[in-house]
């Protein structure tokens, strides 16, 4: 409390001191007969040598933090792509340093070189087309350029992938991601988000997950008939808003059920093979060095963003879309922690989009194997697909037809 008290009184004191100081400060001026506004050739002087010692204390101070810290701390590109990317951030740097340094010099030097005079008037003039010209065909001229460039260099990361290229979707949903591998056949198996079920996250579309999906609509925990039984048991009391949440819950169902039959009734079984050989990767993206990627982006909730800081990519994962990019890993993760000195070091896919409240745990391990490692790798995946891992038993039989079933959810509503 003592000490409280005794940092009041010396807030107090000083904010005295600083009052009697402005006051003397007012009665030295009045003393010696000038006005506040009124400012000396010695204190103009002053300012003007001022304004010349900051301006190298600026510069010099902004040269060792480049020194220090280098461009950006981004570290060396792992991609082929990245090379180019860095070299066009880095003319674009150039460009800014350079605005920089040239506007900055003329702001502190023309305060000095041009301090008040006594009896030298400014001169004055209102307009200058000469200088109109120059200040807006030039930067004019730079972004052009810079914008051509950055067109050229993004159309090489978004453009077709070759045909031999490999193919990867990255599901993302909150807060993860899924890495799907194309397998064998290097074609990644159809889907639809009708087809979301327990056993089928990413939703692919084969003849058993269709048939799956239609068993888990009709006879799940949540599904058209439990809904149903639930509203026609007499013995469960059922309070108006919760009666029409169900009826709601139950017609949503009925359509996607018919929906589902409709794609059963469409669907090839011959696609099924490119959908079986996927292959589920979580926590860790493999991927091998000098291979081309194309990845395709999907997400199950809200926009993600796929952010890999270190091969100098990113694309945003939206509901309802795909999209992609691709890029050629040019260094293993082994080399990367040699030439880094640590470690520890990983490449990494993050999520640059704030997407929730656990944000932050958005992350996927990459690692970037050479040729002879990433094939054992792949070996020891292949008894691992899609089909081995999620539906290694065949899907159960769907026991009521979509008619019947519409027929009973009508009669419910009604």
């Amino acid at each position: 409390m003592g000490s409280k008290l005794i940092a009041l009184i010396v807030i107090v004191l000083g904010v005295i001191a600083i009052a009697q100081l402005v006051r003397v400060y007012e009665l030295s001026s009045k003393l010696r007969n000038r006005g506040e506004h009124e400012v000396s050739t010695g204190d103009n002087n002053l300012n003007a040598k001022l304004m010349l010692a900051f301006m190298v204390f600026f510069f010099g101070g902004f040269i060792w933090l480049m020194l220090t810290y280098g461009w950006s701390g981004r570290g060396d590109a792992a991609s082929v792509h990245g090379h180019g990317l860095d070299w066009l951030l880095n003319v674009n740097y150039v460009i800014i340093i350079a605005v920089f340094f040239l506007t900055n010099f003329l702001l502190f030097f023309f305060s000095w070189k041009y301090v008040r005079k006594a009896g030298v008037k400014a001169l004055y003039f209102s307009h200058d087309n000469k200088l109109e010209m120059i200040w807006t065909v030039v930067p004019a001229c730079v972004l052009a350029v810079i914008i051509i460039l950055g067109l050229k260099q993004w159309n090489e990361a978004t453009s077709a992938a070759v045909t031999d290229s490999t193919r990867i979707e990255l599901f993302s949903k909150q807060f993860d991601w899924t890495a799907r591998y194309s397998g064998l056949d290097n074609k990644l198996g159809k889907f639809d988000y009708k087809l979301t079920t327990d056993n089928n996250e990413l939703a692919l579309m084969t003849s058993e997950t269709i048939d799956s999906a239609i068993f888990n609509m009709e006879n799940g925990v949540t599904g058209i008939k439990a809904i149903a039984s639930k509203l026609n048991d007499k013995n469960i009391m059922l309070v108006p808003e919760d009666r029409e949440k169900m009826v709601s819950d139950l017609s949503r169902k009925q359509q996607l059920i018919r929906l589902l039959y409709q794609m059963k009734a469409r669907h090839n079984k011959n696609v099924d093979a490119s959908a079986w050989d996927d292959i589920i990767q979580k926590d860790t993206l493999y991927l091998c060095l000098n291979k081309e990627y194309e990845f395709n982006f999907r997400s199950k909730d809200v926009i993600h963003s796929a952010y890999f800081p270190h091969f100098r990519a990113q694309m945003n994962t939206v509901p309802g879309l795909t999209t992609r990019f691709k890029f050629i890993p040019d260094i293993t993760s082994v080399e990367m922690r040699k030439k880094m000195n640590n470690e520890k070091f990983n490449f990494v896919l993050m999520c640059n989009k704030i997407c929730g409240n656990a944000h932050y745990k958005m992350k996927m391990i990459i690692v970037v194997l050479s040729p002879t490692e990433f094939k054992s790798w792949m070996k020891t995946k292949q008894k691992q697909s899609f089909k081995d891992i999620y539906f290694a038993a065949a899907a159960e039989p769907v026991v009521a037809g979509a008619d019947s079933l519409a027929l009973t959810a009508e009669a419910v509503i009604k």
